[in-house]
């Protein structure tokens, strides 16, 4: 798993938030997904999380076309809340740049960048 500093992850096609972006923004209530076919860029705004703290852009980790949404998610947004970097994955995509991919954090590296948004002593 890969991630970036906006708190999303990519794997195997895969793009979600991390525990600790679910975690920031609390119990998700509403998610708006990105549409089948759309094409995107790295590090552009591609779908929207509500919870009952905040709204929160989600951007695109890698350039590339939306293959598929998590259905799931519109049933039960619970999912995301529980399980973020697993079945509450928001939706694939196929890399039209798979070389930003390698740009992408690795997890030991995302967790020490996370650790620097924590307060002293947590």
């Amino acid at each position: 798993m890969k991630y970036t500093d906006t708190h999303e992850w990519y794997l195997d096609g895969k793009v979600g938030i991390s525990k600790y972006a679910q975690q920031e923004l609390g119990e998700i209530v509403y998610i708006e997904l990105p549409k089948v076919g759309q094409e995107v860029k790295a590090g552009e705004e591609i779908a929207v999380l509500e919870s009952t703290k905040a709204a929160a852009d989600i951007y695109s980790p890698i350039s590339g076309t939306v293959t598929s949404v998590n259905m799931k998610l519109k049933e039960d947004v619970n999912l995301l809340n529980q399980f973020p970097e697993e079945e509450g994955y928001l939706f694939e995509i196929m890399p039209s740049h798979p070389e930003e991919i390698e740009a992408l954090y690795a997890a030991d590296d995302y967790k020490k960048l996370v650790l620097g948004f924590l307060p002293q002593g947590k």
